[in-house]
């Protein structure tokens, strides 16, 4: 078999929906195709990393170049399937640029899935899933993680509340009051978990109110700075990661 394609000195890794195993033939879709074939210039032989979420890491051998399609033959696992830790990140969604560079970083920091909330002082009235979801299998690509977070439709403040499982603790990032630093309302804490951030204005009296009323919320700070929506998001994880999750 031929060198391992490499780009920016490292293997190329794709994910990919099915199955992986020993032997076991893949069908890469049109866009992968064509990033092999047209940009990295691969041939029949060369080999690519490939990742489902499911199967861990495999090792693949392309086997076949058609005109607009490319197989590879799984040939060795290279890692065992390691999930990120079950943490989700709740967020008001923020406008285009802001909205991918959050999503690619949340991938990367280890968010397990990605929950846009439409708020009242939401500015951004719908958002694109497709995008995000190319955005997070981006991120999952480069970033060398096992598996792409879930991401789900957009929805509203009230119906998040609503249907919210209560065995999940959610974590409020809230600008006022007496709220802890979010570092300390995480020590010693386990389960599952998920941050919840605002949009640029920040949250609304009434909507701070009804989430400090409810047991399984717990506000907390990001300290003594005033942080933009998609730098508190991304600050959120990195700390939940460093004291709760892989981090530490």
């Amino acid at each position: 078999m031929s060198e391992e394609l490499t780009e920016a000195g490292g293997k190329t890794r794709l994910y990919v929906p099915g199955d992986l195993g020993a032997g076991m033939a893949v069908a890469l879709d049109e866009g992968q195709a064509h990033y092999l074939l047209h940009v990295l210039r691969a041939k029949s032989g060369n080999l690519v990393s490939l990742f489902n979420g499911r199967d861990g890491e495999w090792l693949a051998e392309i086997a076949q170049v058609h005109k607009r399609g490319v197989t590879g033959v799984c040939r060795k696992q290279t890692q065992k399937q390691a999930e990120v830790p079950d943490i989700w990140l709740v967020f008001a969604p923020v406008k285009k640029t802001p909205a991918d560079y959050l999503v690619q970083k949340a991938a990367e920091l280890g968010a397990s899935l990605l929950q846009p909330v439409f708020t009242r002082r939401t500015i951004v009235t719908r958002i694109n899933q497709e995008r995000m979801l190319a955005n997070a299998i981006e991120a999952a690509e480069q970033s060398g993680r096992l598996s792409v977070p879930q991401v789900r439709e957009g929805v509203s403040f009230d119906k998040l509340l609503a249907a919210w499982p209560k065995e999940r603790r959610l974590y409020f990032c809230d600008e006022g009051g007496d709220a802890k630093p979010l570092a300390d309302t995480l020590r010693g804490t386990t389960g599952p978990a998920a941050i919840l951030t605002g949009p640029e204005g920040g949250f609304d009296p009434a909507e701070r109110a009804a989430l400090r009323a409810l047991p399984f919320v717990t506000p907390a700070t990001l300290g003594p700075r005033i942080l933009r929506a998609d730098t508190a998001a991304l600050a959120a994880l990195t700390i939940w990661q460093s004291v709760a999750g892989d981090w530490n």
